[in-house]
């Protein structure tokens, strides 16, 4: 895991900024805290931060050349397969040349480029960004892996392109720096930046599956991978032949992420999905390192209860993180800090936290992100499965919507989050599936959001802009077959808010992230099963739970999903009540920089305070989170 940056120039206008790709890199400490270093000839330059993984030695450190010093790459991420790749695919090349250098998966990919090309990336099983550059003919290839797992940002205008694993090392070319206001009206909406998005104009991110040639001046973006649903396997298999496939899939990819010469651990949630995990992976090593988040002061969300029994049952070197409130608000500023755009997923802070003091133990864990994606473990799939069908209960629900209107809703505790639901429910079923998934995968409408822009913001946000990409976003949804629903969740969620939160927080930690369920051949196979093995009206991740049942506690079944949470209404209300109302939401500083409406925030913090404040301090955070970037970037530097 590392973290890498570049400039590409077209022409002698750029060569002044290639200068800056020691500053550039070393912004990437965090991602790379083992080693660094650059490449630079008279039209390019590449950098590196190095977390060392496999093979820690420093002859693998980067920038890495082959043997005869025409290629550079830099590379960011794992290739789980690539032992399998050397002796499938470069037996001849190392015959020719010699043997490897390293035992590193960076030298195996970067003989496959020079070798085979960008048809080499079909055959990759893991997560990566990468630059790879040819000296003789300045060629050169970025790619990101198939579900953008490690991101990959980039600048380009007439003069050069510049690229990075994070927006501080983009910055450091000096790129321009302009809001991109339909960006914001997303984000506000979402609380996160949607994929293949920026909140600055100019700067795009490369599309997982994708990669972007250099060559003869020409800028080209192609795709090699694209997840898709195979409707023609949804008969391959019997429900039981499926669960034996999956338990043996997954098993594989485990092992296949548990290559490391460092310290490896997993989180452990209590969850079903971290919980398969454990289960598999301590098949495959003595005693495993688990690590567990416990809220201390909110019994409602503690689940460390259920993680002790899968640690138990695995003999697990198990280790809990107890934690009071005041502990969770404590890191709230190296947070917001590290941020380079607005991300406003509240549970990115207790990640950060469970990050933080895992890497005190590990240098790498294993993760259950992606099974909720995958194998449908939302609260809004079994919803909508539920709308799908016709019946009294739904009717009942759907016409106490003017009931649900009035009543306190809010994450806090069991009852206001019983009538969030059934508010979110009752408005979702008049409306179509497209429309659906939209207010539901949403934090606030439009017409939420609106009072909160100033005029001029409003006039900047160009609606037809802001619905087209809305469309593409949800261009999947276009039959009634369910699966769509968890191909735009792994396109729309899993992209923009869970890859986002977990590569963000583990890599400001220099924590290595592992996810098992998103080894591309898994989520092709689990694209291939029919909706009612995933999902029906009793049970979410269905095939998932029954295929793992003989390996998990029975006290981990039926239970309700908490998922990460936070105190930010009672922080709001106190803590974090003066740097709200005295900094970053200050009327005069509103008013001055002009983006936002004074009285529509002034509004909103009254309603902070209010007996009924609904999901305010969920819009609050996400505009604290954009004054402190916003800061940042704009007035700071």
């Amino acid at each position: 895991m590392c973290g890498i940056t570049g400039i590409y120039a077209f022409n002698n206008n750029a060569a002044s900024k290639l200068a800056k790709i020691e500053h550039a890199t070393n912004l990437l400490r965090l991602r790379g805290p083992d080693s660094g270093n650059f490449f630079i000839d008279s039209l390019t330059a590449l950098g590196h931060r190095r977390l060392s993984i496999i093979d820690t030695s420093s002859v693998a450190n980067q920038p890495m050349s082959d043997k005869s010093g025409r290629y550079v790459i830099v590379f960011n991420g794992e290739i789980f397969n690539y032992q399998e790749l050397s002796k499938q695919h470069l037996a001849k090349t190392w015959e020719r040349i010699g043997s490897p250098t390293t035992h590193s998966d960076t030298e195996v990919l970067l003989y496959l480029l020079i070798e085979y090309g960008t048809v080499c990336l079909n055959w990759l099983s893991g997560f990566f960004a990468f630059a790879f550059y040819d000296k003789e003919t300045r060629k050169c290839i970025l790619a990101r892996d198939r579900f953008g797992k490690k991101p990959l940002l980039y600048f380009q205008d007439n003069d050069y392109i510049a690229f990075a694993s994070e927006m501080k090392a983009l910055l450091a070319f000096d790129i321009p720096k302009q809001l991109n206001y339909n960006t914001l009206y997303q984000y506000l909406q979402l609380n996160y930046v949607p994929p293949n998005q920026c909140m600055l104009e100019g700067v795009k991110k490369l599309p997982g599956g994708c990669f972007l040639e250099i060559e003869k001046g020409k800028v080209s973006v192609q795709r090699y991978y694209e997840l898709s649903i195979h409707t023609e396997q949804y008969k391959q298999y019997s429900y039981n032949e499926a669960q034996d496939k999956l338990v043996m899939m997954m098993e594989e990819s485990v092992v296949e992420r548990m290559i490391a010469d460092v310290p490896l651990g997993a989180f452990l949630s209590g969850g079903i999905d971290s919980s398969v995990i454990v289960a598999l992976a301590s098949r495959h090593t003595k005693q495993l390192n688990t690590f567990s988040i416990g809220y201390r002061d909110n019994p409602f969300f503690d689940e460390t209860s259920y993680a002790q029994l899968v640690a138990k049952k695995y003999n697990t070197n198990h280790t809990v993180f107890s934690l009071k409130n005041d502990d969770f608000l404590e890191p709230v500023y190296d947070v917001l800090d590290y941020l380079d755009e607005p991300y406003a997923d509240s549970s990115a802070i207790p990640m950060y936290i469970l990050c933080k003091h895992t890497k005190g133990k590990v240098t790498v864990a294993l993760s259950g992100d992606g099974g909720d994606e995958v194998f449908s473990g939302y609260n809004k799939h079994a919803a909508e499965f539920r709308i799908r069908q016709q019946s009294l209960a739904n009717t009942l629900v759907k016409t106490g919507l003017p009931i649900w209107k009035m009543m306190p809703r809010s994450h806090s505790n069991k009852i206001t989050n019983l009538f969030r639901q059934l508010h979110r429910f009752a408005d979702g079923a008049q409306l179509s599936i497209q429309d659906r998934y939209w207010r539901w995968a949403s934090m606030n409408t439009p017409k939420q959001i609106t009072p909160l822009l100033s005029t001029e913001t409003i006039q900047s946000v160009s609606k037809e802009i802001v619905e087209k990409e809305k469309q593409n976003l949800l261009q999947q949804l276009c039959s009634d077959d369910f699966n769509e629903i968890l191909l735009t969740d792994m396109n729309l969620v899993l992209g923009g808010d869970m890859l986002v939160k977990v590569d963000m927080m583990s890599m400001a930690n220099s924590l290595e992230v592992r996810c098992p369920f998103l080894d591309y051949k898994v989520v092709n196979f689990a694209f291939g099963l029919p909706v009612n093995y995933k999902v029906d009206g009793k049970m979410k991740k269905k095939i998932l739970q029954d295929a793992f049942r003989p390996l998990l506690p029975t006290e981990l079944y039926n239970r309700p999903k908490h998922g990460f949470e936070i105190p930010l209404l009672g922080w709001m209300r106190k803590e974090l009540w003066s740097m709200i109302n005295d900094n970053l939401l200050e009327k005069n500083f509103i008013k001055e920089q002009g983006i936002f409406n004074v009285n529509g925030i002034e509004q909103l913090k009254k309603k902070l305070h209010s007996s009924n404040p609904e999901n305010v301090h969920g819009t609050i955070w996400a505009l604290i989170v954009f004054q402190h970037w916003w800061k940042k970037y704009f007035i700071a530097n």
